[in-house]
């Protein structure tokens, strides 16, 4: 085994290695800050985090196999061969075990100080004490120095003493058996055929481990055993995804690179790339293991390197067009797939969407870079396939953008164009964005507020109409939908062309409480139904206007919610409590329309600053949206009755 991700020699994982940053809150209250919300897509993921606990093992050298298995009654049990979670009382605490603290505190683990694990997905600590608060049930079992131990918690609480078994002498490892509490999930279950995807993929990610699935749930179609290794890793992986396709290179540029040969640090690189005519391109990235959909420096590195290695072989071979080559031709057919392994690495957010560890995109593209240009001067028949290819996208790419170009200057004299939209001056729609506003109030302050080169505004009069519960008739004479359409460029429907939609981002900006949800519902309706192309290739967007301006003195912060402004409230603006400099005032925006335009464009519209919510489409359950659309916001008001009813018990708090 490489040690290159093996514990430092120094270091011994027993209970000193854990450590205590903060006691465990609002947990169960609420979810969404931990896992990201209550939904299908934050069940799954309370598997995912206990998986990369055992992938942890697998990657410093520890494990050699992992198991998952779902059982019949929907409890899912993770084993491992790896080291065993530590059982001896930990040195802060002496009457609570290393094993209690990891389950039962927030910020408890062996992965902050590095001297346990060089590399991990689980950085944060709050994994494990996360599934437990959120479990009805949960057991946890370690076989460790040849005897067997086991303890048993419920919602976070420990239901007795760690017990010892037994002896086990041949078996080693941490297994732990939970079931989402129906409390937090309600009806939702956890599904095979997600579960299976994300074991494989756990596998193609590290050659080294072995990944066992079992399921007791027949579905028709995901298979009750199976067993995962490829020694092969990502290539395999990406062979696997494009199957019998056209590719421009007859074999993908693929490898790995060890981060300790090339920077001295501890870590790895591995990638897989090719291109092909048969279908959309395409990016997977991971960072330990962790799925990164977002990207991240990761990425930017990867495609970094990819860009500039084609544009010098361009260079060398006389093609003087390979200098239009952007990062947009090359993910247009790139087939890609890039994982990295490092130290401590940042992510936004505890569900780990987005890589920000700025060393990564340094580290990435340096090691990329070298292999790339060497992989192109070995094989001349596919660099010359794939040059002929992205040359080919850019020349299209360039013709369709003076072709917008000359649409968008004759646009006003071309269209009726509202009388309310606030239009932006850019000839193109690259970069520009249109936001949906709530009032003219809120227009005006977002006026004031907006970059007028590439931010247009669009003020609605109140709630637009329930497409799902109106007649087509009424769509056509609507006249909140026909300003919407003719500000957008494009028709409703089956008339409905992706080319013709006159911004980048569309985002809706609504108030921050019952009827700007209600509005942003509706909007989100139309859209998913008449437009529903905007939202597969990602231009659909909510802002995140804050609810509370926070300020101690000269400085000034801004929560989302009550829970964000009482985390604040609690640790002070300028430092430890009794450090911050006298009292915090708290305010609440009633609405957009109280805020001024330098609150509204630090917080919500300036791109540096603000934060977006892009609207997407759950690709593993596609079918899943459209019925809670209908079911939501359909005809049938039953249908809506007997959601609030499966579902009122699971309400944080009422906004009346």
């Amino acid at each position: 085994m490489n040690d290159l991700l093996s514990p430092t020699p120094k270091s011994e994982y027993d209970a000193s290695s854990i450590q205590v940053l903060e006691d465990m809150e609002h947990v169960r209250l609420r979810p969404g800050m931990y896992i990201g919300g209550k939904d299908d897509r934050a069940l799954h993921h309370m598997v995912a985090e206990i998986v990369d606990n055992s992938m942890d093992e697998a990657v410093a050298g520890h494990a050699t196999w992992i198991e998952v298995e779902l059982h019949a009654n929907g409890h899912v049990s993770v084993r491992d061969n790896g080291r065993g979670i530590p059982i001896d009382p930990h040195p802060k605490d002496p009457s609570k075990t290393a094993l209690e603290i990891i389950f039962c505190t927030l910020n408890a683990g062996g992965k902050f100080s590095g001297d346990s694990y060089q590399t991990s997905g689980g950085l944060h600590g709050v994994g494990s004490s996360v599934v437990n608060a959120l479990s009805d049930h949960l057991s946890v079992e370690v076989a460790r120095g040849r005897e067997l131990y086991r303890m048993a918690f419920s919602r976070g609480l420990p239901q007795g003493p760690l017990e010892k078994v037994g002896a086990a002498p041949n078996r080693r490892g941490t297994a732990v058996t939970f079931h989402p509490d129906p409390e937090i999930f309600g009806t939702l279950t956890l599904k095979p055929a997600r579960l299976f995807r994300m074991a494989r993929s756990k596998a193609y990610l590290f050659s080294g481990v072995e990944i066992r699935w079992k399921t007791e749930i027949a579905d028709g179609e995901t298979p009750q055993e199976a067993t995962f290794k490829f020694p092969g890793g990502l290539a395999d992986y990406l062979n696997e995804t494009l199957g019998g396709a056209t590719t421009y290179a007859a074999r993908p540029f693929a490898g790995t690179v060890d981060f300790r040969d090339k920077y001295n640090v501890p870590g790895k690189v591995e990638w897989a790339i090719n291109w092909t005519p048969a279908r959309d391109g395409f990016i997977q990235s991971y960072c330990n293991t962790v799925p990164t959909p977002e990207g991240g420096t990761h990425e930017a590195g990867f495609w970094a390197a990819i860009l500039k290695g084609i544009k010098a072989y361009g260079e060398l071979s006389n093609t003087r067009k390979a200098a239009q080559i952007t990062r947009e031709d090359l993910i247009s057919g790139g087939c890609a797939l890039v994982s990295c392994f490092i130290r401590e690495p940042e992510f936004v957010g505890q569900t780990k969407d987005r890589l920000a560890t700025t060393d990564a995109q340094r580290m990435v593209e340096g090691a990329v870079r070298d292999h790339f240009d060497n992989w192109l001067a070995a094989d001349t028949k596919s660099a010359g396939a794939i040059l002929d290819f992205l040359v080919l996208r850019a020349e299209e790419r360039l013709r369709r953008r003076q072709e917008k170009e000359t649409a968008r200057k004759t646009a006003t004299k071309k269209l009726r164009l509202p009388g309310k939209l606030v239009d932006c001056t850019s000839n193109t729609r690259d970069g520009t964005e249109l936001f949906i506003v709530e009032g003219d109030s809120a227009g005006g302050s977002a006026k004031m507020g907006r970059d007028r080169k590439t931010q247009a505004l669009l003020p609605l009069r109140g709630k637009i109409l329930n497409v799902l519960g109106a007649a087509s008739s009424k769509l056509g004479s609507n006249q909140e939908i026909n300003d919407l359409t003719q500000a957008l460029g494009v028709g409703l429907g089956t008339k409905f062309n992706l080319d013709d939609l006159r911004y980048d981002k569309v985002i809706i900006m609504t108030d921050a409480d019952v009827d700007g949800a209600h509005i942003a519902a509706l909007l989100m309706t139309f859209f998913f139904t008449q437009m529903r192309p905007m939202i597969d290739a990602g231009h659909l967007y909510l802002a995140c206007p804050p609810l509370y301006r926070l300020t101690q003195g000269a400085k000034r912060v801004y929560c989302l919610d009550e829970a964000e402004r009482d985390l604040w409230m609690e640790k002070g603006l300028g430092g430890p409590k009794g450090k911050n400099g006298g009292k915090i005032e708290s305010s609440r925006f009633k609405g957009l329309g109280e805020m001024d335009a330098k609150d509204l464009k630090e917080t919500t519209m300036d791109p540096a600053t603000r934060k977006l919510i892009r609207v997407t489409i759950d690709e593993d359950e596609p079918g899943q949206t459209g019925d809670l659309v209908e079911r939501l916001m359909g005809k049938k008001p039953e249908l809506r009755f007997q959601y609030i009813s499966e579902n009122a018990r699971f309400v944080e708090e009422l906004d009346v």
